[in-house]
This record gives structure tokens, sequence and C-alpha cells, in this order.
């Protein structure tokens, strides 16, 4: 036992001097690769801190533990699960785009003009049994969620319920959508996203005061002391509610933590929209429907910035609920996804009334695991981020969920600094005052470049004034 405590001690002393050597090169502009070694638990415990500049913890309450890379996210992958398997036995099709669905299930939207008996008949004729129904706010109009019950395909469901035009406006699957953090992986510089995004400086000009931020995601754990305060409020639409995955409150806080870590908007209102359940692969997967009730929600509870770090499928009734979201003037982001170069673009991200963000690491490589295409707009950090969890604890993890979520917080900045920006103008705004990555100008992999908090505060107010120290105006005086 005791040559094995040694062994620990030697190897938290060797990966803590290894962190320290990497910030260090970071410091002196030396690009620093990612290598092998133990997966980091940080537990939340007495007297544990980060530095706000990104240093490393320090304190009680760390852990080292050991832990494979692994990948638990992304599209249908060999482990797809078996609910999923089912579906492409029966020879169900990928909705436009491509992406996995739930199997047995359609999802359409009524006719203005449909009286209920009309739609009740039409049901009973098809041989439809209702799981949901919900007139949405962001449109008015009124989807139906509906299990098939005799084997028949989606397809040929879908194909029937459209051929009722009196009835249905459209119909489609039920598409699944899934979480984007995607690897755990060694410790990197605790917060490195601060210095990278110039988040100090921004901060003290605009800490996101009040703009709420509504999260649709897996659950957010509300006792969690990274977010005391900031959590306005919470839906839930999964029935019956189970515990919180630990996806959505990692968002959460990289968008508005105030304890150990410093969240990119720590005064900011998180709405945190549940309609991610855990999935068998230990990632977090939704569908349509319960991410419509969490938009729809998103909106009629005043948020001014909704954070999507899922990706999938192309899905009509998404683009419906998005395109009325942003003609309310909603700024909408999200992740690009982790399927790597080879994937097709990913929805929502590739929506085109949506932000889509790209992750990087230390030294402003690509995260590898990346998502490309001519959609992207912007880049942030994502790989090898320290990331709250529920009950206090910490991880280090990677992600364009993780970088989506930095982005967000950084429109929550910008609207309370500017309250009557658009989100077209958001855009502009952050794409132009992005630092350059890869090819000159905006590329497939980084779009316009790395953000800048503060670059993107002051592109449309002068500088906050600030008091002149004595040496600055007897240096005024002489010029």
């Amino acid at each position: 036992m005791r040559l094995q405590r040694l062994a620990w001690v030697l190897a938290a002393a060797a990966l803590a001097a290894s962190a320290a050597t990497a910030h260090a090169q970071r410091a002196n502009g030396v690009g620093v690769g990612n290598g092998p070694g133990h997966g980091i638990s940080t537990h939340g415990g007495n007297g544990g801190r980060l530095t706000p500049n990104g240093g490393l913890l320090d304190g009680p309450g760390i852990s080292v533990t050991p832990g494979p890379q692994f990948i638990d996210n992304g599209p249908v992958k060999p482990d797809t699960p078996r609910r999923e398997r089912r579906t492409q036995r029966r020879g169900n099709p990928a909705p436009a785009g491509g992406g996995p669905q739930l199997p047995d299930e359609v999802v359409f939207e009524v006719a203005s003009s449909a009286a209920a008996a009309r739609i009740d008949a039409m049901l009973r004729s098809l041989r439809l049994t209702v799981l949901d129904r919900q007139t949405f706010q962001l449109t008015g109009k009124t989807f139906y969620r509906c299990r098939i019950t005799d084997g028949r395909s989606v397809t040929a469901v879908t194909a029937a319920l459209r051929r009722n035009a009196a009835v249905v406006d459209f119909a489609q699957g039920n598409s699944v959508f899934t979480a984007q953090a995607d690897a755990k992986s060694p410790a990197a510089d605790a917060q490195y996203e601060l210095a990278k995004l110039h988040l100090p400086q921004a901060h003290a000009i605009a800490k996101g005061d009040n703009v709420r931020v509504a999260v649709i995601d897996s659950g957010v754990d509300v006792s969690n002391p990274e977010l005391a305060g900031s959590i306005a409020d919470t839906f839930d639409t999964l029935d019956p509610p189970t515990r919180p995955h630990a996806h959505g409150t990692s968002i959460a806080a990289l968008i508005a933590a105030h304890g150990k870590l410093t969240g990119s908007a720590p005064d900011a209102q998180i709405l945190a929209a549940r309609a991610f359940d855990a999935a068998d692969n230990g990632g977090a997967r939704g569908n349509t429907f319960n991410i419509l009730k969490g938009l729809d929600w998103a909106a009629s509870q005043g948020a001014r910035v909704v954070n999507m770090s899922f990706a999938g499928p192309n899905d009509a009734a998404l683009h419906r609920l998005i395109v009325a979201a942003h003609e309310k003037g909603i700024v909408l982001v999200a992740a690009a996804g982790n399927a790597g170069p080879r994937s097709p673009p990913l929805f929502p991200a590739a929506d085109p009334n949506v932000i889509a963000v790209t992750a990087t690491d230390a030294a402003d490589k690509l995260f590898a695991h990346a998502n490309r295409g001519d959609h992207i707009a912007i880049a942030a950090p994502g790989d090898q981020i320290l990331v709250a969890l529920p009950g206090g604890k910490y991880e280090v993890s990677s992600g364009t969920s993780y970088s989506a979520a930095e982005i967000s917080g950084i429109v929550a900045l910008m609207l309370q600094r500017e309250p009557d920006l658009t989100p077209e103008k958001v855009r502009a705004i952050l794409m132009r005052t992005a630092r350059d990555l890869g090819d000159k100008g905006r590329d497939p992999l980084f779009g316009a470049g790395l953000a800048d908090a503060y670059g993107a505060l002051m592109a449309e107010k002068p500088p906050v004034a600030t008091a002149a120290s004595p040496a600055e105006k007897a240096d005024a005086g002489r010029r």
C-alpha cells in the first residue's frame, strides 16, 4: 500500500508539473499539444480556488483519478442505443440532412382551420396514439407527437399524414439530437479560455447583468455553488423528471459561474430548459418535440439568448420555431458538432438563423472532432475545458458544446451593454472583432476566427473612462 500511495503522489506531482510547464509555455507563445495522461476529476472541497487569469487549482479538494479518453456523443456510432437500432432495422430513413429518429413516433403540425373532430377522426383512421400536443406561442401553431402502434414505418405514416392536407400542414419523424460534449482529457490550465477570449477585460465593462440566457439541455443542478442566485427559472419536458445529466450543469456554469470558476457572463440569469436525458453511451439525447417545447418556453420567459449545445439532423419543425425566435430578436447560438471533418453540417448550428460555434485548444488549433463547413461563424476554446458537474464537482472535458456556451455568455455581455442589438448585428460584431485563425479571412474550420469578448463590447461604444494615473497625467502635460 505504501508503494501504491507513493506512486499516486509521484503521478500527481508529475501531472501538476506538466500543467505548470504548459501554462508557462503558453504565456511565452509556445503551442502545447495534447498528450496521453489521466483523466482529471477536481471535486469541490474546502479551500480550493481558481485564479481569474486561468491559473491552476490549489488547496484541498482536488483528486487525480485514472481514466481513459473516450467519446460520449456524436452522430450514430456502433454503440447506437437499442431503440435506434430497431428503427434502422425497420428501414425508417433519416430526416433531411441525415440522422437518427425515435422509433415508432411522428411529429406533425395541424392546420389552423382544422376542427378537433377532423383531427380525432384522422388519428383514428391512421391508428396513432397521441403522446403529447402543444400550441407553441412562437408560431401560434399546434404540434402533435404520436406513436405508431402497429409496426408501420415512419416514412409510411408521415406520407399518410401529408395526404391529409386539410388537417396537416406538415409531418416528420421525431429526430434525435445529442449533447456535444466529446472527450474527457488530461488536465490543462484551469480556465485558459478566460485569457484567450479577453474576458477579464470585458468583465470590467459588463458581466451580463440580468440578461436571460436559456440553456436547452439536460437539466441543471440548481443547488450548484457555481450557480448560486443565477437560475431565473427551470422547465422540464421529461415525464417523469429524473436527475439532471451532467452536461447541462457544465453548460450553465460556463455561462454564469461565479464561484471557483468564472463564466463568460457571471451575472447572467439562466433559464434552464431540460429536453435531454441520459443516453446508453453516457451522453445526453433529446428529441424534436421536447426541444420545441424548451425553445417555446424560453421565448415565453424573456430569453434574449438561447444556447443549444447539441447537434442532429436538419429538422423542419425545429427550423420553424428557430425562425420565429430569430424574428422576435432572440440570439440563437449552437455547437457546430463533434462528428469530425467528414461529417455533413449538423443542426441547429447549420441553420442560417443560428450562430454556429466551433472549438479550439490552448494553442489555437482546431479541436480534432469539430465539424467543418461554410456555416461556421466563430470559434472559442473547447478542448480540455474545466467544467462544473452536479454536486459541486469538476472535471476536464472537451467539445464544441463548451465553446457555444462561452459565446452565449459573450452575447449576454453585448446585450447588457447595448440591449437593442439585433441577432444580425450580434453576429456581425462577433465576426468582425474575431482574431483570424487558419486561412486568411473566414474559412470552413474557424469561421471568422477566435472570439474577442472585449473587442465585441468596444465595437459599438467608446471605451469606459478611467481615472488617469499621476504618471499618465504628467506624460499628457509634456505632450
